[in-house]
């Protein structure tokens, strides 16, 4: 578990998957999957978590379930593939309760999914890519210290618009730590 200010990063269970279905056929999702929200079943969600079972060989990545001081699941944040020998890592994320949005604790679970990655998985490197019109995530990766190093130009359709793929990274040098990155952000406890 990775403790923080706002929010807890557990491991992604049942108490997560549960929610899953109203996570993936929400507006979290539209924006997770960069415009791609395709309504999904129960069925199709629970074909989906089999395939999560763990399988043998190297992990390629990690999920956290997002869950509020008090328990209350949130979404999940997580690395969706790393590589060990570049020490790299393309990180995830959606924040499936709407009503928890702007409130510092998508934030909260990036630092702590960043620090996760640079301190206990020694990466050198983290990214991820959003669609151009997330302005909320844009706004986050900005403010959290991650550069754009790519733009994809017309690279996903949503609502039936192009929109280009921005790919942020943050590097390992200059990261001050979880903790120094929540006091320069003014996160407290609420």
């Amino acid at each position: 578990m990775l403790y923080g200010t706002l929010v807890d990063l557990v491991p992604y269970g049942a108490r997560f998957m549960a929610r899953d279905h109203d996570w993936w056929n929400s507006e979290a999702s539209f924006w997770g999957s960069m415009g791609d929200l395709q309504p999904m079943t129960r069925a199709q969600v629970e074909r989906v978590h089999e395939e999560w079972r763990p399988h043998t060989g190297p992990r390629t990545g990690v999920a956290f379930g997002v869950q509020t001081k008090d328990g209350t699941p949130l979404g999940y944040f997580g690395i969706n593939w790393l590589s060990y020998q570049h020490r790299v890592a393309e990180l995830g994320a959606v924040l499936g309760e709407r009503d928890y949005w702007g409130g510092g604790y998508g934030t909260d679970a990036l630092l702590l999914l960043v620090d996760y990655a640079f301190e206990t998985l020694d990466m050198r490197k983290v990214w991820l890519t959003t669609i151009s019109s997330n302005v909320r995530v844009v706004r986050q990766m900005e403010k959290v210290g991650f550069v754009l190093e790519a733009r994809q130009r017309r690279a996903t359709v949503a609502n039936g618009a192009l929109y280009d793929a921005l790919i942020f990274g943050r590097l390992r040098d200059g990261w001050p730590g979880y903790a120094a990155m929540v006091a320069a952000l003014g996160l407290h406890p609420r």
